[in-house]
């Protein structure tokens, strides 16, 4: 396989304009055939469809196919051919295997110093700034005096570096940008600003007027915050009249609930049920005489029903009585 090395960069990008393929001399754009040919001679395999040719310069062009091997997906051959002024020979320069647009390559490589992210530095972790940083500037240095150097620690001048100007506004311009400054969206709905907070502590030195750390656990606690910036967590917070639940009074359910029914309707006796006597609603006019002979009916059939019954009573007495008067047979010697 053809080495994977640098060439042009109109090769790299795996595309040509219109107008540089014009500039192609016609010796060098026929050349496909000597292209694919010397692939084939150097060994190579899964060379594919052809994909264009772009011109490097006034004696050279690049002819790309495309690379159909396992594992390089949108890869391309690119084959370079040559031409003297005026010759009609072309030679072949190069062939390499290279990435086409859509390609999967590995990322640009970054120098080990470089890699270092915001996050990455963990427990025990050592990490030096880099020689020359210019986030760093020279501190006060000790005179050997203790009285001195004890005051100097005291107000803050026992370092050998300190920030300097250019460290601290970067650091400002990142805490201005980040999570916590007046631009993000919980500062936005803020009611008020840490400026104004209680639990706002602010920085000493020169980044006092604009930051300080949030004291509050239940907001941005620990972070340093903008004087700008706000949450709902402010120390003058009240809240809205009426907030929270409704109250009620307490329901007792043991108690016993007296209701008062509504006197019952007219209109509802006529349809109440007959009684215990088997006597039955009147019937109203607009029924006729129909409904006389059927109530007259219905009492007849009650009558007769009631003297059969009382007749099979008495008879089923008198025949359980009767075993009683029966007298003992006689007693002969």
């Amino acid at each position: 396989m053809g080495s994977v090395s640098g060439v042009p960069s109109s090769v790299a990008s795996g595309s040509a304009s219109a107008s540089t393929e014009q500039l192609v001399q016609p010796l060098l754009a026929d050349a496909v055939d000597v292209a694919r040919a010397a692939l084939l001679d150097a060994g190579e395999t899964g060379v594919g469809a052809y994909l264009g040719v772009a011109a490097e310069d006034d004696c050279a062009a690049t002819h790309r196919f495309a690379a159909e091997l396992p594992g390089y997906r949108g890869w391309q051959w690119a084959v370079v051919v040559a031409a003297a002024p005026g010759s009609d020979r072309v030679t072949v320069s190069e062939l390499a295997l290279l990435p086409g647009p859509d390609a999967l390559v590995a990322p640009r490589w970054v120098p080990w110093n470089e890699r270092i992210r915001p996050g990455d530095l963990g427990p025990g972790d050592l990490l030096a700034p880099p020689a020359g940083d210019p986030r760093l500037v020279p501190g006060y240095v000790a005179t050997g005096d203790p009285e001195i150097d004890e005051t100097a620690l005291e107000i803050g001048l026992g370092r050998t570096q300190v920030m300097s100007l250019e460290g601290r506004l970067e650091a400002a311009q990142r805490w201005y940008d980040g999570d916590y400054g007046p631009d993000s969206e919980m500062a936005k709905a803020a009611p008020s600003t840490c400026r104004l907070c209680g639990f706002y502590l602010p920085l000493a030195g020169s980044l006092r007027a604009a930051f300080g750390v949030c004291g509050n656990e239940f907001a941005a606690d620990g972070h340093v915050v903008h004087s700008a910036y706000g949450c709902g967590a402010h120390s003058d917070t009240t809240l809205p009249t009426g907030a929270g639940s409704p109250v009620h009074e307490a329901y007792d359910d043991s108690a016993v609930e007296v209701v008062a029914l509504p006197p019952a309707e007219a209109g509802a006796e006529a349809h109440a049920p007959a009684d215990a006597e088997g006597t039955v609603p009147e019937a109203s006019e607009e029924t006729g005489s129909g409904s006389a002979g059927d109530t007259e009916s219905a009492e007849n059939t009650e009558s007769t029903e009631n003297t059969e019954s009382t007749e099979n009573t008495e008879s089923t007495e008198d025949t359980t009585a009767e075993p009683a008067a029966v007298a003992p047979p006689e007693q002969t010697d």
